[in-house]
């Protein structure tokens, strides 16, 4: 298990610890198994991002807040070479951290969706937050409760009220985008 995987095991045990909560009790919040909860926590399994989402989501934070409170606070400049990433190992889909780890009100993070890969998030990973998509290359379809936008390369999208969503990518190529996320 590498330093990040393990820091995220901590945090998410620590997450659940800190409200009181047991294996059970996130399994009922979030859909996820108690079984499975249990070995990412002992890092016997790397989670996927819907996982990480639900897990998130039923901790009233979004993934990026998640995955931020592991990667270092109080930076102010964060250059490329240290820009913390991480792979989804079921879908390919690549998450790097681009704004330093801060606490402030705005994140610029970077995704990466293999063609014909998608991923789903719940609502509540949505909760308390604004967020804007732009696709700098490749195709992406977002789909956002029952809506669903094609995104070309330039197009930049703003995210209504929280509801399901599932990024995918229709073409060719990988999908290469910026979300900018801002706390409300």
């Amino acid at each position: 298990m590498d330093d990040l995987a393990s820091r995220l095991a901590e945090r998410l045990r620590g997450e659940r610890e800190a409200r009181g909560w047991s294996l059970n009790d996130l399994a009922e919040r979030s859909g996820v198994s108690r079984a499975m909860i249990s070995r990412i926590e002992r890092g016997e399994a790397s989670p996927t991002a819907v996982l990480l989402g639900r897990l998130s989501g039923a901790f009233g934070l979004t993934l990026s807040n998640l995955l931020a409170r592991i990667e270092s606070a109080g930076e102010r400049l964060r250059r490329a070479g240290d820009q913390p990433s991480w792979r989804d190992p079921e879908t390919g889909f690549i998450r790097r951290a681009i704004s330093p780890a801060g606490n402030g009100d705005l994140e610029l993070v970077a995704g990466e969706l293999p063609p014909g890969a998608a991923i789903a998030y719940p609502a509540s990973s949505y909760a308390f937050i604004r967020q804007q998509i732009w696709l700098q290359s490749g195709l992406l379809d977002f789909q956002e409760g029952e809506t669903v936008t094609r995104l070309e390369p330039g197009d930049c999208l703003e995210l209504g009220p929280p509801s399901d969503c599932r990024f995918s990518n229709p073409g060719p190529g990988p999908a290469r985008y910026l979300v900018v996320v801002a706390r409300r």
